[in-house]
C-alpha cells in the first residue's frame, strides 16, 4: 500500500519507466520460470510442428488425389497448389519444431489456413449434409489454429529450448 503511494507522487515519466521495468522482470520470470515449463513447451512445439510436418508429408505423398480434389473445388493450377502448400506446410512446420523465424513459419500457416479455408472447406457453398458438415468442421478447426497461431506470436522470442535463430 505504501509502495502505491510513493509511486503516485513519482513524475509520470518515472512511474511509467517504473511499471515498464516491473513488466518487463514479469516476463523474465515466465520466459525462466523453470524446466518444467520449458519441457512442456519444448514437448507442445514437437507435437504441433509434428502436425504441420506430417500435413506436408500428405500433401506430397497424395499430390495426385489431394490434386484431383483441389481442381473439383475450383482450384486455380491445382496440382502447383497442393505441391506449394506442401512447401509452405514444410517451412512452416520446421519453424515450429526448432523454433527457427518462428513468426516467419506463423505467417506462413496463417496464409496456408486462410487459403485452404476458404478455397477447400467452404461449407456454405454446398447442398449435401453430410459434406457441408465435414467442411464446417474442418473450416472451424482451421480457424481455432490461426487463433493458436495467433497468441504465438505474443510469446518473447526466442522460444526456450529452440535454435534461437530469428
Amino acid at each position: 500500500m505504501a509502495g502505491t503511494a510513493i509511486l503516485l507522487l513519482l513524475p509520470r515519466k518515472l512511474r511509467e519507466l517504473r511499471i515498464m521495468s516491473a513488466e518487463r522482470v514479469i516476463i523474465q520470470k515466465r520466459r525462466t520460470g523453470g524446466a518444467e515449463m520449458n519441457i512442456a513447451f519444448l514437448v507442445g512445439r514437437i507435437i504441433f510442428g509434428g502436425y504441420w510436418l506430417m500435413a506436408s508429408f500428405n500433401h506430397f505423398k497424395n499430390l495426385n488425389y489431394m490434386s484431383e480434389y483441389a481442381k473439383a473445388r475450383a482450384t486455380p493450377s491445382p496440382k502447383l497448389a497442393v505441391a506449394g502448400t506442401g512447401v509452405i506446410l514444410l517451412l512452416g512446420g520446421l519453424s515450429m519444431l526448432l523454433g527457427v523465424y518462428p513468426a516467419v513459419g506463423i505467417i506462413l500457416l496463417v496464409v496456408f489456413l486462410l487459403g485452404v479455408s476458404f478455397q477447400i472447406h467452404s461449407f456454405w457453398k454446398l447442398d449435401d449434409a453430410q459434406m457441408k458438415q465435414i467442411d464446417m468442421i474442418n473450416f472451424t478447426k482451421n480457424m481455432a489454429l490461426v487463433g493458436a497461431l495467433l497468441m504465438f506470436l505474443l510469446l518473447p522470442r526466442p522460444w526456450p529450448m529452440s535454435l534461437g535463430i530469428g
